[in-house]
C-alpha cells in the first residue's frame, strides 16, 4: 500500500463501528488520501472503485492527457484533484476551468489565454488556464460541453505540444498536463482528443461503497456542527442502501449534511434522511409524507420482489388498500420482480 493509503479496519458482519454502519461485505474499508482536507479523502469497499483507484494511481504517474468519464455526482474532479496530488506534479498549481458554465464566446480565453487586443474583459490580456497550471495540471471540467472549436483546438495543443493566445500567432510550449472530465455517454463528442481514460461507475453500481461514505460523512458533518457523531439507526442504514442515488455520491453527502442539521447529536434516522433536501428548503408535511410513502413502497416492494400480496402483509395491510397505496405513490411493482 502506498504512502497516499491508509488501511480502514472493517467491521465483522452484524458489527457496528464507531458511528454506526454495519460491514455489508467482507472486503475492508479503505481510505486514499490525495490531500489534507477531510473532503480530499477517497473512501471506499468496492471492488469497482478500488480498481479505480488503482488506475487513478497508474495514470497518475504516467503524466499524460487523460479524460474522466461518470455520471453526474460520481467524483470525477474528485479524482482529477487526486491524480494531480498522486502525480510528480503535485508540487504545482492545480487549475479548474469550468467548460459547462463558461461562455461560449470565452471558452478559449479561460483556456488559451488572450491578447489584450482580443480580451473583451479586461485591457490588459488574460493569460489563461494553460499558463496558470504551468508545471501543473488543468483540469476542463465538462469537457464535452465545450465549444467543437474549442475541444479541437484542445486537441491539436495535445497533439502539438504548443498553444496559442486568442488574437496571437506566437506559440507557446505546453508545460501543463491537462486532465479533462466529462458525462459518461460524452465519448463520441471526446472522440478527436487523444489521452488515456478512466471511467467512474455510478454509486448504485458500487453499493458497498455507499455505507463507509456515510460515515465519513456524518463524522465530517458532526464535527462541523460540534455534534457527536451517534450514527445511523437501523431503519436509516436499510434505506440509505435501497436508496437510488441518481445524484450519486454528491446528492449522498448534501443528504447526510441536511439530515445532521435536523437530528443534532441523536442517531440519523430514516426519517431525517428522507426529509433533507438540496440547500435549506424544507418540504412541505404534505410533500415528506409521500416521500416516506413511495419510499416505504419501494422498500417492501424490493423485499418482496414484487409481490404485492406478500408486501401488504408485510405492512399489515389489506391487499386492496395496499394496493391504493402503491397507486397513489405511483410506483410500478414489476420493476422489482427477478
Amino acid at each position: 500500500m502506498s504512502d497516499n493509503q491508509t488501511s480502514l479496519e472493517a467491521p465483522g458482519p452484524g458489527i457496528l463501528n464507531p458511528v454506526g454502519v454495519a460491514a455489508i461485505s467482507s472486503r475492508p474499508v479503505v481510505e486514499h488520501r490525495s490531500g489534507r482536507r477531510r473532503g480530499d479523502r477517497i473512501i471506499l469497499a468496492s471492488g469497482v472503485s478500488q480498481r479505480a483507484v488503482d488506475q487513478a494511481s497508474a495514470l497518475a504517474r504516467s503524466g499524460s492527457a487523460l479524460l474522466i468519464l461518470g455520471p453526474s455526482g460520481s467524483g470525477r474532479q474528485h479524482f482529477a484533484r487526486a491524480i494531480h496530488e498522486w502525480s510528480q506534479r503535485a508540487g504545482g498549481p492545480l487549475v479548474v476551468v469550468p467548460g459547462g458554465g463558461t461562455p461560449e464566446g470565452l471558452q478559449a480565453r479561460e483556456i488559451f489565454g488572450a491578447t489584450p487586443e482580443a480580451d473583451p474583459l479586461s485591457t490588459g490580456g488574460y493569460e489563461g488556464g494553460l499558463v496558470h497550471a504551468a508545471e501543473g495540471t488543468l483540469v476542463i471540467e465538462r469537457i464535452d460541453l465545450l465549444s467543437q472549436a474549442v475541444r479541437r483546438r484542445v486537441a491539436e495543443v495535445l497533439r502539438d505540444g504548443v498553444f496559442r493566445r486568442e488574437g496571437s500567432n506566437e506559440t507557446t510550449a505546453l508545460r501543463t498536463r491537462i486532465i479533462g472530465t466529462a458525462d459518461t455517454h460524452a465519448e463520441n463528442a471526446l472522440s478527436g482528443i487523444t489521452a488515456q481514460t478512466l471511467k467512474l461507475a455510478s454509486l448504485a453500481e458500487r453499493a458497498e461503497d455507499i455505507l463507509p461514505l456515510a460515515a465519513h460523512f456524518l463524522a465530517e458533518f458532526a464535527e462541523e456542527a460540534g455534534v457527536s457523531a451517534v450514527g445511523f439507526t437501523v431503519d436509516a442504514r436499510r434505506w440509505l442502501v435501497e436508496e437510488s442515488w441518481l445524484g450519486n455520491v454528491r446528492e449522498l453527502r448534501e443528504r447526510i449534511r441536511q439530515a445532521v442539521r435536523l437530528s443534532g447529536s441523536g442517531s440519523v434516522s430514516a426519517e431525517a434522511l428522507m426529509l433533507s433536501t438540496e440547500g435549506d428548503e424544507v418540504p412541505s408535511f404534505k410533500e415528506a409524507k409521500r416521500a416516506f410513502e413511495t419510499r416505504y413502497v419501494e422498500g417492501l416492494l424490493r423485499r418482496c420482489s414484487g409481490n404485492i400480496s406478500r408486501a401488504a402483509r408485510l405492512a399489515k395491510k389489506d391487499r386492496k388498500d395496499f394496493y391504493d397505496v402503491i397507486r397513489r405513490t405511483g410506483v410500478d411493482p414489476t420493476q422489482f420482480r427477478s
